[in-house]
This record gives structure tokens, sequence and C-alpha cells, in this order.
């Protein structure tokens, strides 16, 4: 076309405009999302003042308002997961909470995330109870000291409470206790001064305690996994003590 054809093409076009606003009389002129995207992608690019000198329907600032949306809604089409809601938990860290619950029966979801501090895995206490119940395991079952292994527990906790003793207190104390578990268990005392120093090297250097913020008395927490590929690719190797009634894990090397 030549420039003369373009120039009458672009006055009729606008005296057509002239004749759609006199029936409209002051109506609002709807424009469907398809007519939106049209104009906004043929307008946006001209400069405002160039918008302002043409004969449009609406405002120059309502074109330029629909092609922020249009944009917007584009990046946020991209933007969208696959999946609504969170991300699921790593495989890897599901098969470890899994793997010490079966490892140390009757413990709860707050020793098992506690377990998992101690090897730096970053997971939130309620995502433990959540795979433990998605596995049909009860995330917090009652305790028991009808074990052996509940029974020295108790006994060693009244030990570690009497150190804060007077010496006399504490040597009397020491021999009630000692006498208590010799008579429920027929071992040497030998033996039961073995197993109580196990014990409390576990208790102190081991095992989080959840009230000081799952920290442990004589051993920082390692800082938190931060690497995706070694989250993936847990490795983790379990020592146990006293013939498996006390465990721990750490990575192997």
């Amino acid at each position: 076309m030549t420039d003369r054809d373009k120039n009458a093409e672009i006055l009729v076009l606008r005296h057509q405009i002239a004749v759609l606003e006199r029936r409209l009389a002051g109506k609002r002129m709807r424009f469907t999302a398809a007519d939106r995207a049209l104009l906004a992608a043929l307008l946006h690019r001209l400069p405002l003042v160039a918008l302002r000198r043409m004969r449009l329907l609406v405002r120059p600032d309502t074109v330029l308002r629909w092609h922020r949306d249009l944009v917007a809604g584009q990046h946020a089409a991209r933007s969208k997961p696959n999946r609504p809601g969170r991300p699921p938990t790593v495989r890897s860290i599901r098969t470890l909470v899994l793997r010490l619950v079966r490892e140390n029966p009757g413990r709860g979801y707050r020793r098992v995330h506690g377990e998992l501090l101690v090897l730096g895995v970053k997971l939130a206490a309620s995502t433990v109870g959540e795979i433990l119940k998605d596995a049909g395991v009860d995330p917090a079952p009652e305790r028991s000291t009808t074990t052996w292994a509940g029974f020295l527990r108790s006994q060693a906790k009244v030990l570690l409470a009497c150190d804060f003793l007077e010496t006399v207190t504490l040597t009397g104390a020491r021999m009630y206790v000692l006498a208590v578990i010799e008579h429920h268990t027929r071992r040497d005392q030998r033996h039961l001064l073995h197993a109580l120093r196990e014990f409390e090297t576990f208790y102190n250097q081991h095992r989080p305690h959840q009230s000081i913020a799952n920290a442990r008395p004589l051993k920082p927490l390692p800082p938190p996994i931060t690497e995706p590929d070694q989250i993936a690719h847990l490795n983790i190797r379990r020592r146990q003590r006293l013939g498996g009634i006390l465990n721990e894990y750490e990575h192997a090397a």
C-alpha cells in the first residue's frame, strides 16, 4: 500500500471509531481477553505521547496496564510448580527416618528429629511425624521402662543428677542405684559401671536434649547440610553401644 492508501485507511478507521463512540453514548466498551492481548502487544512499544494522539476506545494508560498484566500472567504461568503445595521430602531422608525407627523401636518423632540434627539433616519435627504416619508408624509411641535398656536409662539419669550433690550424698546415691540395678539384672558391679559410663557418654555427647533447644551438653551440633547432592545420597553408619541397646549414627567416611 502507498502512503496515500494508508492515510485513507487510518482516516476511515478513526471515523468508524467516532461513530461507535456516538452509539455507545458514554457507555463502557468491554474487551475480551484476546482483544486486550492483541491491543497490548501492538501498542505497548509506542511512546505514551504517540498513544495519546491516537483515537482509542480506551485510555493509553489502560493499554499499558493490559500489557503489564499480560507479562505478569506469562511469568506466573512459567513459575507455577508442576505439583501444588510444598515439595516432597527427599527420598533419602524418608528412608533414613524409617531406618532410625526400625533400628530403634519405641522412638518417637521427636527423638528421630534430634538424631537427624546430629547428622546435619535439617527437617521440621512435624515433617518427621508426617513421614511416620504415611508409613503406618505411630509417631509418638508410649514410653516403657520394662526393658533392660529403659531401666538402665532411668537409673543412669539418677546418677547423672547425683553429680550435683555433695560427696557423701553422692556416694550413698551411687551405691543405692547400683544396688537396685544389680538386684534387677543380676550383673556384676564392674559390668554395671561400664554400662553406666557408656550411657553417660551417649547422653552427654551424642543425644540432643529437647530442654536445651536440641543441643548436646558437651558437643555442639554440626551445621546443616546444604549440598543437594549430599542430601540425595546419604551414607549413614551405625555405631552400637552396649550390644545394640544404644545406637549412634554418623556419616560414613
